[in-house]
């Protein structure tokens, strides 16, 4: 009968259960590992080789079959050296008096060739899922141990070495157990204001419908007028993550390995790839197809500066992420869909040169359509607001005192959020930015005088049917900002205001 240790695999950010299961037959002696692993699943045979003799123990002279399963799930990473090298010393009857039960247990962790215990990448689901198993008892590496008390209510051992992890299970060494009570997610200092931002008062009254609806934000001015200091400081007018977007944002950034301290004590994400940014990198990819950075900004912030100078294929490949807020990244054997609500906050030059309107700009009108084309029009359709900004004055600036900070913004997105909390409670929905037309038929009725606005509007400008869906959500924020129940006129010309780009094009 074969040893049987359970782990845990991680299918995008969904962790799962594997049964190393490992048997020694009659045969020649080599080890084979199966079960759909990847190259670096199968090189643990050379870890697990080298582990034996660290440990001073002799290595089975028999075939050795380990099989992950389930067999038909394809399965990467270091993690599964530790369950493999105990259920072989099982097997082996290297160990024979365990002192725990070990199908209660789950083992995870690479193994060093000095025998030390490495951290591995997916903690976090991996944890996850096992709670919600019912499985309390965990045994991984020390290095990992950070991350793993993020999930409360675990008994987690923690080791070094693997001659510690043998001790214990020979009951030769006592080793208490850790267990994850709460995390208290700490605040932490943001130096970033909005007050800083002088000269764009105007600006920040859309940037704050952005952040309460949740909505794709484009800037578009001069080089220095302030369009990275707005993108920048949207993080400090965001509510508070929730415990449940907290887990979502840690385990996608466990899974890429990125999992830090702005993680770790709950802050909303902030990305800014650089243009030169591969499409891979922004969406996700690679042979794991790993989390890109559109999943890495899942509850908080993309930000996007220079955008036309974004490669065309990666800015077409936005389009489905910015639709349904998810992406699925497929390979041959594998496809993990990972989760990709963010805000999009985009910056770009009013013309190549970036001095669109100055005595100093030379740009032709053909060269300026030509560098605002580099953006299509699906993709500005999916921008709910355009603005351009003016140039300022440094001198002027110097002498502003700007009464506008982000506490101020903070509240009121605060309670515009709430509001649409208590709408959408019965719905799939958290923020104005997702409703579908369903929710847009129901939530969005305007008067004739509105009705009519927006149909002149259409008339002159000629949007498109996504557009005038975009118009009523943002209409609908801005309602919301004014603690309204219905939206009046003034709403409709603020989202219409949104459009400084669509309007220009006409």
């Amino acid at each position: 009968m074969a040893t049987q240790i359970k782990t845990i695999g991680v299918n995008g950010i969904e962790g799962y259960i594997i049964d190393v299961q490992v048997k020694l037959i009659n045969g020649l002696s080599v080890m084979n590992i199966v079960g759909l692993g990847d190259a670096a699943v199968k090189e643990a045979r050379d870890r697990i080789e080298s582990a034996f003799e660290h440990l001073n123990f002799k290595f089975p002279k028999k075939k050795i079959v380990i099989n992950l399963s389930p067999s038909d799930i394809k399965k990467s990473g270091t993690s599964f050296d530790l369950p493999m090298l105990i259920g072989l010393l099982i097997e082996s009857a290297v160990l024979n008096d365990v002192g725990i039960k070990i199908k209660e247990f789950i083992f995870i962790g690479e193994i060093g060739l000095t025998g030390e215990l490495q951290h591995t990448r997916g903690i976090l689901p991996m944890l996850i899922h096992a709670k919600n198993i019912g499985i309390k008892n965990i045994v991984l590496p020390l290095k990992s141990l950070e991350e793993a008390k993020l999930v409360k209510g675990l008994n987690l051992y923690a080791f070094t070495q693997i001659e510690d992890v043998v001790n214990w299970l020979e009951k030769r060494q006592y080793h208490r157990p850790i267990v994850s009570v709460e995390a208290h997610h700490l605040k932490i200092q943001n130096t970033l204001d909005f007050k800083d931002v002088k000269g764009q008062d105007i600006i920040l009254e859309f940037v704050a419908i952005a952040a309460a609806g949740n909505h794709n934000m484009l800037l578009i001015g001069p080089p220095g007028c302030g369009k990275s200091m707005i993108a920048k400081r949207m993080q400090t007018i965001l509510p508070p993550m929730t415990e449940q977007e907290k887990l979502e944002s840690m385990a996608i950034h466990s899974v890429s390995g990125a999992l830090d301290k702005a993680n770790v004590i709950g802050q909303r994400p902030f990305r800014a790839p650089h243009y030169n940014a591969s499409t891979s990198a922004i969406i996700g990819g690679g042979a794991t197809a790993l989390p890109g950075e559109i999943s890495l900004a899942h509850n908080g912030v993309l930000f996007l500066d220079e955008f036309p100078e974004f490669a065309r294929q990666t800015l077409e490949a936005l389009r489905q992420p910015l639709e349904d807020q998810k992406v699925t990244i497929s390979r041959v054997k594998q496809s993990n869909t990972y989760p990709a609500h963010f805000i999009l906050i985009a910056a770009m030059n009013p013309c190549p040169c970036g001095y669109y309107g100055h005595t100093s700009c030379s740009c032709t009108p053909y060269e300026i359509k030509k560098y605002r084309n580099r953006i299509s029009g699906p993709i500005f359709d999916r921008i709910d607001i355009q603005k351009f900004l003016s140039p300022i004055d440094m001198w002027e600036a110097k002498s502003m005192s700007n009464t506008i900070t982000s506490e101020n913004l903070a509240t009121k997105v605060a309670r515009a959020r709430e509001l649409q909390t208590k709408r959408f409670k019965e719905h799939s929905i958290h923020t104005n930015s997702q409703m579908e037309p369903y929710h847009i038929d129901k939530y969005c009725q305007l008067n004739s005088e509105s009705d009519q606005l927006i149909k002149a509007a259409f008339e002159r400008y000629a949007f498109s049917a996504r557009v005038y869906n975009s118009i009523l959500k943002v209409a609908r924020t801005c309602a919301d900002l004014r603690n309204s129940k219905s939206i009046e006129k003034e709403d409709v010309i603020l989202a219409l205001m949104a459009r400084d780009l669509d309007k220009a094009k006409s």
